[in-house]
């Protein structure tokens, strides 16, 4: 299945929900996950239903012969558009540069070029990826 024409076709839906779309992956097999995220609350159970359903409305499953996966961005995952790093400015982050290098702190801000962590400007240029900090007890 080709990817822009799923956006294109589920955009609309997941907006409805009040979210917006993370990414979309379509393996070789036809194995599409698509991840969502919500700008104020949490993504739910029942988020995930609906647009699963939306999206076998759109695509019928016989004819296409795919597996749908539909879930939220969770803490696990980096962060993959900006509208993920603005809800995150106030919240502890670990950044992880490339060639290894990690540096945890509190997203103060974020631009198309940097983020800035604590006070300290990082640009994009040197980042690997950013993800929500998580704190084990």
């Amino acid at each position: 299945m080709d990817k822009n024409l799923i956006i294109s076709a589920i955009t609309p839906d997941v907006e409805a929900l009040g979210a917006f779309l993370v990414d979309v992956t379509v393996s070789n097999a036809n194995d599409i996950e698509i991840i969502i995220e919500k700008d104020a609350d949490s993504v739910t159970w029942d988020d995930c239903s609906a647009l699963d359903k939306a999206f076998h409305e759109k695509f019928d499953q016989d004819e296409e012969d795919y597996a749908l996966t539909v879930s939220s961005a969770g803490l696990d995952r980096p962060f993959k558009v900006m509208r993920q790093f603005r809800k995150a400015v106030g919240t502890p982050v670990d950044v992880w540069m490339k060639g290894g290098k990690k540096q945890k702190g509190i997203l103060t801000a974020v631009s198309e070029e940097a983020v800035v962590i604590d006070e300290t400007s990082i640009p994009f240029t040197v980042i690997n990826s950013v993800r929500p900090y998580i704190e084990m007890k």
